[in-house]
């Protein structure tokens, strides 16, 4: 799916732009970018904004014209914030992902995304087949065009249903309590509150209730469990001793 989706940029003014698109891109997975008569392409400013997306610049398409630019593509979209006084079909980011999910399989798409300054112009907008826009405040809709790229190709990348596994962290290896483990540790939480003194024997049904209720709220894990029940053992040894 991914690989059959363009990103075209229309006449971007400044070069940083085009390496922050590449690098929001490159985030996502995307990997084709064309570029319309850019105001300068290659450049400094594109690669170290880029940030390491050096791959997306290197292979980035320059065409004259839109026309060139979507000419082997069957669904054009085109990413715009403003309204316009003749109505197109209107999707949003996750409405555009649902359906590539589906047409971007066997379909080259391109997803196109006009100047900085003034977006994309109507005959521009007359070769695209939707209107494609990000739902934002209504006082200021005004999105930096990598920010666009990003908020879309990230819904893209959702739709695709791309997965990487954790690579930190125990990943729950460690098994949660069992029911029997935990009637075990109330038990002991509630001899360790009255062994403090903090819990009153007339209150303790009502206090036990609430605790129960905060303990189920986190499922907590073996190990967890046994820190805890380290510390009730050494706060009632803390207290025999005094």
């Amino acid at each position: 799916m991914l690989d059959n989706i363009v990103i075209v940029l229309v006449e971007t003014s400044h070069p940083g732009n085009i390496g922050a698109v590449a690098r929001a891109m490159k985030n996502m997975c995307m990997k084709h970018l064309v570029l319309v008569s850019p105001k300068m392409f290659p450049c400094a400013d594109a690669t170290s904004r880029a940030s390491g997306a050096d791959d997306i610049l290197a292979t980035a398409v320059v065409c004259s014209t839109l026309q060139e630019a979507i000419a082997d593509c069957q669904i054009v979209i085109g990413a715009s914030a403003r309204c316009r006084t003749i109505s197109w079909p209107e999707i949003t980011p996750r409405e555009c992902a649902e359906m590539l999910s589906i047409d971007a399989r066997d379909n080259k798409v391109a997803i196109v995304f006009g100047r900085e300054n003034s977006g994309l112009k109507n005959h521009e907008l007359d070769l695209c087949q939707y209107l494609l826009r990000i739902p934002c405040n209504p006082d200021y809709s005004s999105l930096n065009v990598a920010a666009a790229v990003q908020v879309i190709c990230y819904e893209l990348f959702v739709a695709s249903g791309q997965r990487y596994d954790v690579t930190i962290g125990d990943k729950g290896e460690t098994p949660l309590a069992t029911a029997d483990q935990m009637e075990s540790y109330y038990e002991h939480l509630a001899q360790a509150l009255s062994d403090i003194g903090f819990m009153h024997p007339d209150k303790s049904k009502t206090i036990m209730r609430r605790l129960r209720r905060v303990y189920n709220r986190i499922q907590l894990d073996t190990k967890e469990l046994d820190i805890l029940r380290g510390i009730l053992k050494m706060a009632q040894g803390n207290k025999r001793n005094q």
